[in-house]
């Protein structure tokens, strides 16, 4: 009886945590501003099933974190993320630790590859050194990134905006959301790094 309370009690504090731990997985190292702000892109998915705003602190101007930005995809210069586990889905994502010149010149309906049997990316929304968004070819996902420059240090925001409803949603609450995290997490930290690497 004992052991089944002690069961009951971990789920129940568990369901009661989950609203509070998604939200977090969500809106992880955002500021309430930036969650609640507007985004560029956010008008191609006006109502989104799925949202999430993450977001990092650079020690770098924007002109330093942009290049990274515009040379990612598969081929290119990776996703700054763990490769491996990429890899695992046959991304073909390789981390550059160098900015790769043959990269730099993004324009707008450019594709983003991620790898051979990923969504195809197109870039929707392009203002250098400020804005960057992607929309997926079917119009379901948009990816959208955001420089804000004070001081010397850019807030690089990163969001999400996927258009699923029902048992879709609750997958993506559950799984995908705390799993993206985990790898989106290691992206803005990876730009980071090797922006405020490069600025020294």
């Amino acid at each position: 009886m004992r052991k089944k309370t002690i069961i009951l009690g971990v789920a129940g504090t568990a369901l009661a945590l989950q609203p509070a731990l998604n939200r977090w997985c969500r809106n992880w190292g955002a500021e309430e501003n930036e969650i609640e702000g507007p985004m560029p892109g956010d008008g191609l998915i006006p109502e989104p099933g799925v949202t999430t705003t993450r977001a990092v602190s650079i020690d770098a101007p924007a002109s330093a974190v942009w290049p990274w930005l515009v040379q990612m995809g598969s081929g290119r210069g990776g996703a700054y993320t763990y490769d491996w586990i990429e890899n695992l889905f046959g991304l073909d994502m390789h981390s550059a630790d160098e900015i790769l010149p043959a990269f730099q010149n993004l324009k707008v309906d450019d594709v983003l590859p991620l790898g051979p049997s990923g969504p195809p990316m197109r870039v929707a929304v392009l203002e250098p050194e400020r804005a960057l968004v992607f929309r997926s070819e079917d119009g379901n996902w948009v990816w959208s990134f955001l420089l804000r420059e004070k001081d010397g240090v850019t807030r690089l925001i990163s969001r999400n905006r996927i258009d699923v409803c029902g048992a879709a949603k609750v997958f993506y609450d559950v799984v995908m959301t705390p799993a993206s995290l985990f790898m989106e997490s290691r992206m803005l930290h990876g730009i980071r790094d090797r922006a405020e690497l490069k600025h020294r």
